[in-house]
């Protein structure tokens, strides 16, 4: 490789702020995102729907919204775009408080960013939940966070529930999702 990394840029957040178009920034090096299908933005619309009737439902949970597509600033010169975030005490415009959940619809262009690089992230910055849902096979793989900061494999196929803060629980169920679809 001639190119060494002292020759590469390096962005921050602000330059990220100026752009146009769709990205992410993973240590100061861009990442374009691909235009999402008919198909990966019903699974957002379900997904997020069926979380906030139970935010709103739940008085436990008034200080935690759900988002889509929000920045999530992890530092400097990293900033992720989840599909969804739950996150609870965030007072910001963007997600500058951990999210307790991300979602991720991942797809062919996005599979190595979602299933490789974003749980180092997700992992080292404490996000609880990081659930990757694939449209084509109609699965779902949800990642917990162990003790030791490392994601714990578990195949989503019935209800799961998702312990927040306090009291504030949130429930999800692949089938739900699927039939909507």
């Amino acid at each position: 490789m001639l190119l060494q990394k002292k020759h590469l840029p390096h962005y921050t957040v602000r330059d990220y702020e100026r752009w146009e178009g769709d990205w992410e920034l993973v240590e100061g090096i861009p990442y374009a995102l691909a235009s999402p299908s008919l198909t990966h933005q019903r699974i957002i619309g379900i997904i997020f729907m069926l979380l906030q009737r139970q935010l709103e439902e739940n008085e436990e949970c008034k200080d935690c919204v759900v988002t889509i597509d929000t920045d999530y600033i992890v530092s400097e010169d990293t900033v992720f775009r989840p599909d969804i975030a739950v996150v609870c005490g965030n007072r910001d415009e963007k997600l500058t408080k951990t999210p307790k959940i991300i979602v991720e619809v991942v797809s062919s262009a996005s599979r190595k960013m979602d299933e490789e690089i974003k749980p180092l992230y997700y992992a080292k910055e404490g996000v609880k939940y990081y659930l990757l849902v694939y449209p084509q096979e109609k699965k779902m793989v949800l990642k917990t966070l162990t003790g030791e900061g490392k994601y714990k494999d578990l195949p989503l196929d019935s209800e799961f529930s998702f312990e927040l803060e306090g009291n504030c629980k949130l429930k999800l169920d692949p089938k739900e999702v699927w039939k909507r679809l």
